[in-house]
């Protein structure tokens, strides 16, 4: 298996897993997503693989996209309430339902947190949805903590 920059060659793979992502939020969440959406179509990928500030990664095994991890450096400088901080927000990490328990997760989340230690970050962070408790298992694995709770009150 091979970690490495997506390109546009990798955008058909990187849409089916967005599919099997969709519809893992589509099952716990059908009141908020859709069935049979993606995040992301074609046009915004090509833009996204061009934009240096959001680092996509492909877990490659014999020409395969078998993974990925859409990524958005984030950075606050100078605000009045907060430290000045460079983290690297993972939005979306995914592998192949075919190719799970094989240790591609892990691989791709590591292959993050040297990135982000090159890019001068001093945290990596992401969301995960209520839910969807074998990812939170992962995370929480990988040696992540909560840093906040989003709470809603469906009317």
């Amino acid at each position: 298996m091979t970690i490495r920059p997506a390109q546009n060659r990798d955008i058909p793979g990187l849409i089916a897993l967005l599919r099997q992502v969709g519809q893992v939020h589509h099952e716990i969440r059908p009141d908020l997503f859709r069935a049979g959406a993606q995040k992301y179509r074609r046009p915004q990928l090509e833009a996204l693989l061009q934009d240096p500030r959001r680092p996509i990664f492909t877990a490659e095994e014999d020409g395969q996209v078998v993974g990925y991890a859409f990524c958005v450096l984030q950075e606050v400088k100078d605000d009045p309430a907060l430290t000045d901080r460079r983290s690297l927000y993972i939005d979306d990490l995914c592998v192949d339902r075919d190719h799970r328990c094989r240790g591609i997760a892990t691989a791709l989340y590591q292959h993050v947190c040297r990135c982000a230690r090159e890019a001068g970050c001093q945290a990596v962070t992401l969301n995960v949805w209520s839910g969807n408790d074998a990812a939170r298992r992962f995370y929480d694995k990988c040696g992540m903590r909560p840093q906040k709770t989003g709470m809603e009150c469906i009317l």
